[in-house]
């Protein structure tokens, strides 16, 4: 039974994809419903206009993914998360969770598991906005990658970003995107994209709801003029029968570039990051003499674009040694605000030292990181969570310049298979080097260390 759910979350299959102008429309009724009973109230809620269904060449109807890839996503999504009751590297490790919650059939598309249908209530929320945000991951880089092929796109929790360079008060501001999609080259500037995400277990009629509510979570983050932040909208539909449709749109913008200046040049992604200060609140354009009073959210203006570059980059450099479970080198990436020492008061990985916690040669590439032991199916399974080890040696060295440019240039060449019978599981690469594994618990050698080739 267990290896048969191992075999289950390698499979490849389809989710489907709804991203069209009847989409579009039935967003905008949500929309005007809701704002109709704001009014009644006196209340209103700014939103980000001009939301649109996806260029087909981008997702079309349906993404092939295997199960464990999705999972991948979500585990490094939560790596840095505040989420968990293990002080910051046990997070990632809740992506676990749902290891029997999706069934891939081949040629067919990915669902529900009977197991995933039977659960509480209030557990099914907390399921669709976790596999939401997974689906919706896996999804945003493909279609960002077709969009910009000679980029590379990375995700980092806009949460842990916003705590670096804006006030408290304005951190308690209600709205803001779940994640930021950095799509970047080496040596030249990023665009950033807020992406705001959500799933329900209700059918297509939610998803429109939710959406219209995501609209005002990415409006509250701009970044450069007014109104032109490019941005990404999702909601995951779990049906009870049918497939896992993931409903997406997506708003068109000028901006969203972070250029340096002679003033604020670009910097090293190798430096410390500096605390910000940025005055809160989103400036509307000035007209004539009058200077328009602010809008509650976020704004990222010319004065702090490399800045806010710089930042975006060094968490999420941060996200990926949390990941492999490496305390003392994920503190070196953030900034106190952002909770650094959190991470400090872990233990240092040992990778970074003299003696090694967790190595493993999956798919012929040896990697360092952290593993979890759990029960699945009464039967005790090992998950490990790493980098591959040069990579890692990169980036408990400081360099995450060099690490970003290493896995710029290593574009398309890791693996591609979902399992690897020397380690008798389902593992996924991504392309920042990183990689999750799960298998059927071995007998420990005596060693510290374990080829799983052998």
């Amino acid at each position: 039974m267990t290896k048969g759910v191992l075999r289950d979350l390698a499979r490849p299959s389809n989710v489907a994809v709804q991203s069209d102008s009847a989409l579009v429309g039935s967003v905008e009724v949500a929309v005007a419903k809701d704002d109709k009973k704001r009014a009644e109230k006196g209340t209103s809620l700014r939103r980000k206009s001009g939301l649109e269904a996806l260029p087909r060449a981008e997702l079309g109807q349906s993404v092939e993914l295997a199960p464990w890839h999705v999972l991948h996503d979500l585990a490094q999504a939560l790596s840095l998360s505040r989420q968990g009751a293990g002080r910051g590297l046990a997070e990632h490790w809740g992506s676990l969770k749902y290891s029997q919650a999706l069934d891939a059939v081949a040629d067919s598309y990915i669902q529900l598991s009977a197991e995933a249908k039977g659960i509480a209530r209030d557990y099914k929320r907390l399921q669709s906005r976790e596999l939401g945000q997974g689906f919706a991951l896996a999804l945003a880089r493909q279609a960002l990658l077709r969009r910009y092929p000679d980029r590379f796109v990375s995700f980092v929790s806009a949460d842990v970003v916003i705590r670096a360079g804006w006030s408290k008060g304005s951190v308690g501001y209600a709205y803001r995107p779940d994640f930021f999609a950095e799509v970047w080259k080496p040596g030249e500037p990023s665009r950033v994209f807020p992406i705001a995400t959500t799933g329900n277990h209700g059918g297509p009629k939610p998803s429109y709801s939710q959406l219209a509510a995501c609209s005002a979570h990415v409006e509250a983050m701009h970044i450069g003029a007014w109104n032109e932040t490019p941005c990404l909208v999702f909601s995951t539909e779990f049906p009870s029968e049918g497939p896992v449709t993931v409903h997406v749109l997506h708003a068109r913008g000028e901006d969203g570039w972070l250029y340096g200046s002679p003033e604020h040049p670009l910097r090293s992604v190798n430096s410390p990051a500096e605390k910000g200060n940025i005055v809160p609140g989103i400036r509307p354009p000035t007209r004539g003499d009058r200077v328009p009073q602010s809008e509650p959210g976020f704004h990222v203006q010319s004065e702090d674009s490399a800045w806010f570059q710089h930042v975006v980059a060094r968490t999420a450099t941060a996200g990926t040694t949390a990941f492999a479970g490496d305390g003392a080198t994920t503190a070196r990436y953030l900034t106190t605000d952002q909770g650094s020492r959190r991470y400090d008061a872990g233990v240092a990985h040992a990778a970074s030292g003299s003696v090694q916690d967790a190595t493993y040669r999956l798919l012929g590439i040896p990697f360092v990181g952290t593993d979890h032991v759990f029960r699945l199916n009464n039967k005790r399974v090992e998950a490990f969570s790493g980098v591959a080890a040069d990579l890692f040696a990169l980036l408990s060295a400081g360099k995450a310049e060099e690490y970003r440019s290493e896995i710029y240039a290593r574009r398309g060449t890791w693996p591609g298979q979902t399992w690897d019978p020397n380690w008798g599981g389902p593992v996924s690469i991504q392309e920042d080097g990183t990689v999750l594994a799960m298998r059927l618990l071995r007998l420990r050698k005596s060693t510290s260390t374990e080829d799983a080739s052998t």
